[in-house]
This record gives C-alpha cells, sequence and structure tokens, in this order.
C-alpha cells in the first residue's frame, strides 16, 4: 500500500506520462496528417481519374487542389516542378483544368500581375531572368531525380517560343490570352515571381 506522502508525487509523475502521451499522440496524427508532395503523388497515382463519373471528378479534383494549396511555399514549388498533378491534368476538360488552375493559384496573383506590369520595363525585364534563373535552379537541386531535373540549371523552364511571347506582349495580357495548358506550364514561374514580388525582391534596383 503506498503511503499517503508520496501519492502526491506519484499522482504527478503519473499525469506527466500521460500529459506526455497525450501530446506525442498529437503530435504523430498531425505529422501523419500534413499534406507533402510525396502524399499528393500517391493520391494521383492511386485514383483512376479518366474512370471517374462527372461528380467523382469534380470532387477529385476539389481534394487535390485543397492538398496543393496546404503545401508550404517550398513544397508547392517542388509539386509543381515535379508535375505531381499531371497524370490528372492530360485527362482533364479545358473547363476542368481551368478549374483546377484557378483554383491553384496563390491569393492575390491577379493584384500581383497587375503590379508587375506597372514596373519599369528594365525592372520587369530583370525580374523575369531572375524569376527563370530561381526556377531552373530549384529544379535542379530537386533531389526527387526527375527527368526534368537532371537536365541541370541551364535547361529552359518554359519552351523558347513562350518565353519569347512572355516578353514581347507582356506578362499580363500573355498569361490571359493563354490555354489551360499554357497556363499550367506557367505556374512554376508564376508563383516563383509572386513570391519574389512579394519579398520586395523585383522591386529593388540593379
Amino acid at each position: 500500500m503506498v503511503s499517503p506522502r508520496w501519492r502526491p508525487l506519484i499522482y504527478s509523475i503519473a499525469a506527466l506520462i500521460l500529459i506526455w502521451g497525450v501530446a506525442m499522440g498529437g503530435y504523430s496524427l498531425a505529422r501523419n496528417a500534413r499534406v507533402t508532395p510525396e502524399k499528393i503523388r500517391a493520391y494521383v497515382e492511386g485514383t483512376d481519374f479518366a474512370r471517374l463519373s462527372h461528380a467523382d471528378r469534380t470532387a477529385a479534383i476539389d481534394k487535390l487542389a485543397r492538398m496543393l494549396n496546404s503545401l508550404s511555399l517550398e513544397d508547392r514549388r517542388k509539386a509543381r516542378l515535379d508535375r505531381v498533378a499531371w497524370s490528372w491534368f492530360n485527362d482533364m476538360t479545358e473547363e476542368e483544368k481551368s478549374a483546377f488552375i484557378e483554383a491553384t493559384m496563390p491569393t492575390g496573383f491577379k493584384q500581383m500581375l497587375t503590379a508587375f506590369e506597372q514596373l519599369p520595363e528594365d525592372k520587369r525585364h530583370k525580374a523575369i531572368d531572375d524569376t527563370l534563373r530561381r526556377v531552373r535552379e530549384a529544379r535542379a537541386k530537386d533531389p526527387s531525380g526527375s527527368s526534368t531535373n537532371r537536365q541541370g540549371t541551364n535547361a529552359p523552364v518554359l519552351s523558347p517560343e513562350l518565353e519569347a511571347k512572355m516578353r514581347s506582349i507582356g506578362l499580363q495580357t500573355f498569361y490571359s490570352q493563354s490555354s489551360a495548358q499554357t497556363k499550367a506550364e506557367l505556374a512554376p514561374v508564376m508563383e516563383e515571381l509572386q513570391h519574389s514580388m512579394e519579398s520586395g525582391r523585383a522591386l529593388r534596383g540593379r
């Protein structure tokens, strides 16, 4: 029988063990619930999107968009560059593609485009150059080992044709006139440019 003198200490130790167990359980649940590019890839590859009904396709696209939107900036960049949703995207209708792109672009994206077009021409060109360079570097450093990353930092982020159009007619006009497929290819560049604008890098001089 436990002495009354020791009971408070035993109860305190038991309470600490219980609290520690609850905390570790909560941490484990949070870690398992956290969305990662790998979990998104597993979801995409484990779902036969082309065979889903219209209602199920809509629900699946909505879930995929929510998963992408919950990623950190670095994980979103990784998911974009690895094209984790590309197998679904190729099977989407034009309407579904447009809805998916609209749902997964960052908050304030359209305002960013407007602000970007108001920059002096030299700063716009420099911002695009810097953005393309950072995307190339991020792709080359990606440890996933995908074929797009093996080409190194000199590989083009966009095709020469797309890059030339983006520079010649203006980013906002080019984006608004682009197809859903082109917008999907531009997504990593647009997100990186928005991050650059928000951080102030694009507004600094040479």
